[in-house]
C-alpha cells in the first residue's frame, strides 16, 4: 500500500516539496520557496495562537470554578458585629416565588438563631397572595417567638401590605410604615370567566366527563350552579374568617372597632394609623436605630452565589450589547 502523505510531518512535507522544485529553475525554485516558507510561518504563528486560546479558555474554566467554590464557602455570611436582621418579604407570596413560605421561614429561623441580632424586621412589600403560604409564615413567627421572647418581630411596609402581606405582618411584635403605603386588603377573592353564551353564538359543545356530581362546578365552560356559588362563597368566608381571627390575636386591642376593617378596603397608611392597622410612621433604618437601638441591618435569607452573580451579569451584558447592534435600546429616541 502507498505511504499517505498527510502522515508526514508539515517539515517533512515542506522538505519534499523543496527538493522537488530544486528541479526546476532557480527563479521558480526561489518563487516556491518563498511561498511555501510563508505557508509554513503562518502554520506555526496559528498553532501558537491556538494553545494561548486554548489556555485562555481553561484558565477562565478554572476561575469560575474557584468562584463557585468560594461561594459556596461563603454562603453564610459572618455576622462580624451585634446588628438587626432584616428579611425581604418582597413580591406575591406563593410558592416557589422569592417571598414563598420556604424562603422566608429558612429566614427566620437563621435570624434568630444568630445570637448577635437584636430583633427581626419584615420590611415588607408585597400584593398579598396564597392565604396557605402567608399562614405557615405568620405560624413560624408565633413559633419562633415563644422560643425566644427576648427578640422581637417588626414589619415595615413600604409601597403596600395588603392581603396576604398583611396576614404575615399580623404576626409581628409592631407594624410600621410610610404616611402614603397603602396597608390592609383584609379578604379573600376568587375571580374567573364565564364562557357559556359565547359558546353557544359560536356553535361550541362542551364535553366535561367528571366523576362526581360538582367535581366541574368552577369550570368557565359550564354555567355554575346558585347551590354551587352558595357552597363556593362559604369556602371563602372561612378562609376570611382565618384571617379575621389571625388579624384580631396579632393586633388585640390595638384595632378600633370599624365594620370596614374586614371588608377587603386598603388603607394609606395614615389612615391604617387611625384604624390601629399599624403602629407608627417609621421606615426600617428608623426602627432599626430609634427603637431595636441598632443601626446595623444585615439582610437574612437566601442569596444567589458569586458564580450565579457572575452568569446573570455576563448574560445581562450580552444581551444588552445584542440589543444595542440590533437597534432594541429600551431607551426613547426622537425620530
Amino acid at each position: 500500500m502507498a505511504d499517505n502523505p498527510w502522515d508526514e510531518k508539515p517539515d517533512d512535507k515542506l522538505k519534499a516539496t523543496l527538493d522537488k522544485a530544486r528541479d526546476g529553475s532557480p527563479r521558480e525554485w526561489r518563487l516556491i520557496e518563498k511561498l511555501l516558507m510563508g505557508l509554513h510561518a503562518e502554520q506555526r504563528r496559528s498553532r501558537r495562537w491556538g494553545i494561548f486560546f486554548k489556555l485562555l479558555t481553561f484558565l477562565y474554566l478554572f476561575a469560575l470554578l474557584g468562584i463557585f467554590l468560594v461561594g459556596k464557602d461563603l454562603g453564610q455570611e459572618v455576622v462580624a458585629k451585634e446588628h438587626t436582621a432584616l428579611i425581604n418579604v418582597r413580591g406575591p407570596i406563593a410558592d416557589g416565588e422569592e417571598a414563598s413560605a420556604d424562603r422566608l421561614v429558612g429566614a427566620l429561623r437563621d435570624a434568630f438563631k444568630e445570637r448577635k441580632s437584636h430583633a427581626v424586621i419584615l420590611r415588607i412589600n408585597s400584593p398579598g397572595g396564597s392565604p396557605v403560604q402567608a399562614g405557615y409564615v405568620y405560624d413560624e413567627i408565633k413559633r419562633l417567638r415563644g422560643l425566644h421572647p427576648d427578640k422581637k418581630v417588626y414589619a415595615v411596609i413600604s409601597d403596600i401590605g395588603a392581603s396576604g402581606a398583611y396576614y404575615i405582618a399580623a404576626a409581628a411584635d409592631e407594624i410600621y410604615a410610610d404616611k402614603a403605603s397603602l396597608v390592609g386588603s383584609i379578604g379573600v377573592t376568587s375571580a374567573g370567566f364565564g364562557f357559556v353564551e359565547l359558546m353557544d353564538k359560536v356553535g361550541v359543545e362542551r364535553r366535561a366527563l367528571a366523576s362526581g356530581e360538582h367535581k366541574t362546578f368552577l369550570d368557565p365552560f359550564s354555567p355554575l350552579k346558585e347551590s354551587e356559588k352558595a357552597f363556593w362563597q362559604g369556602v371563602l368566608g372561612t378562609t376570611h374568617q382565618q384571617f379575621i381571627d389571625q388579624v384580631k390575636a396579632g393586633r388585640g386591642e390595638r384595632l378600633k372597632d370599624d365594620d370596614r376593617l374586614f371588608s377587603g378596603l386598603v388603607w394609606s397608611g395614615e389612615q391604617a394609623l387611625e384604624l390601629g392597622l399599624v403602629d407608627g410612621l417609621m421606615s426600617s433604618s428608623a426602627v432599626a436605630r430609634d427603637i431595636v437601638g441598632f443601626e446595623e441591618l444585615v439582610e437574612y435569607g437566601p442569596k444567589p452565589s458569586p458564580l450565579d452573580q457572575l452568569i446573570d451579569r455576563l448574560g445581562v451584558s450580552f444581551a444588552g450589547a445584542l440589543a444595542t447592534e440590533l437597534g432594541l435600546g429600551g431607551a426613547s429616541q426622537l425620530r
